[in-house]
């Protein structure tokens, strides 16, 4: 991939507002359609990786593209230079002495899922009575109501999907459907909230087999420090936060700040609280004056979400200084 990433570079000067964005995902304007003719600082053409090779993607006129390609695109010279080098390393690497003939490229092109969710409603679009519409309201979440969506028949609706999912569809029912984003904006996974007593409450689907389940990677910037917590509708209340539902925050990278749950007597997130600490996390154990259990609970309280990044600013421990706190925060709530 070296290689891939060479030519990338190369050709770089031709592609306007070029920048790297995160590991193996760079942005630019799209050299095919030329993005906005109305605003210049659009840039909606993405490489990303994909398994072992790099592909091209634009958001806005949807031209998908193998790097090669890509590069043939822009400069056919540069092009003939990656070919031979990118083939006779692979020749080299083979053992062989001749030269290797100009392969011809055939892939499977990525399903990309942005519009996976076009069967379903969006909160936004329901009437103003209607009780999925009603239910995100009193959780204050009226802001995300473009980006979560009502699903009539759960089971039925992911069958359409991963066939079989669901092998009976007796139990059907409607869910809040919330989406999980990749950093270009294509849905991987989602999560099914139940509106009445189902269970499980909350139910994880996931696209790609090879992601983690995290919320937010469309939103998150890896430079700043970055929150984590459990759960993805938490997340949406506080700044450059991510949601691990049910992912190990020890496959991503960055400045992590961990929130838990205030649930002292909670053996679980107790345990995890200690993991957290043995590894050397930043952790943060809420003070003794707040009585919610969550984020979403302290919103619905009255706090704003500038004086919960206060608490947080103010709470977050680390080393010596977490054990303390933790276990004075156990004492305390015993």
């Amino acid at each position: 991939m070296y290689i891939d990433i060479k030519y990338l570079n190369l050709i770089s000067s031709q592609l306007q507002q070029f920048k790297k964005k995160g590991d193996f995902l760079w942005n630019f304007r799209c050299p095919y359609c030329g993005d906005s003719h109305k605003s210049r600082t659009k840039a909606r053409g993405y490489v990303f990786r994909k398994k072992n090779d790099l592909f091209y993607k634009c958001h806005n006129c949807g031209v998908g593209a193998t790097l090669p390609n890509l590069i043939k695109h822009l400069d056919s010279k540069t092009y003939d230079d990656y070919i031979l080098e990118r083939y006779r390393e692979e020749g080299q690497y083979r053992g062989k002495t001749s030269p290797v003939p100009k392969p011809e490229f055939k892939f499977d092109a990525p399903v990309f899922k942005k519009n996976v969710f076009k069967p379903l409603q969006s909160i936004s679009s329901l009437d103003s009575t209607h009780p999925a519409r009603r239910l995100v309201e009193k959780r204050s979440l009226s802001e995300y109501f473009d980006d979560l969506f009502l699903c009539p028949s759960f089971y039925k609706f992911t069958n359409t999907l991963i066939p079989n999912k669901f092998p009976s569809l007796c139990a059907d029912h409607p869910r809040l459907m919330i989406p999980f984003r990749n950093e270009e904006g294509e849905i991987f996974a989602y999560q099914g909230r139940a509106f009445g007593s189902e269970t499980p409450k909350y139910i994880t689907i996931k696209l790609d087999e090879d992601a983690d389940k995290i919320f937010g990677l469309d939103r998150v910037d890896k430079s700043k420090p970055i929150l984590v917590v459990e759960g993805p509708l938490d997340s949406l209340f506080l700044d450059n936060c991510i949601a691990m539902a049910g992912a190990d925050f020890n496959n991503f990278e960055g400045d992590l700040i961990i929130i838990f749950d205030n649930e002292p007597r909670n053996k679980e997130i107790c345990k995890q609280i200690e993991k957290a600490i043995s590894q050397g996390r930043k952790i943060v154990i809420w003070p003794d004056t707040v009585k919610e259990k969550d984020i979403n609970d302290m919103i619905l309280a009255g706090y704003t979400k500038e004086h919960i990044q206060q608490i947080i600013t103010e709470s977050t421990f680390q080393a010596a200084s977490a054990s303390l706190r933790f276990a004075e925060w156990r004492k305390i709530n015993a």
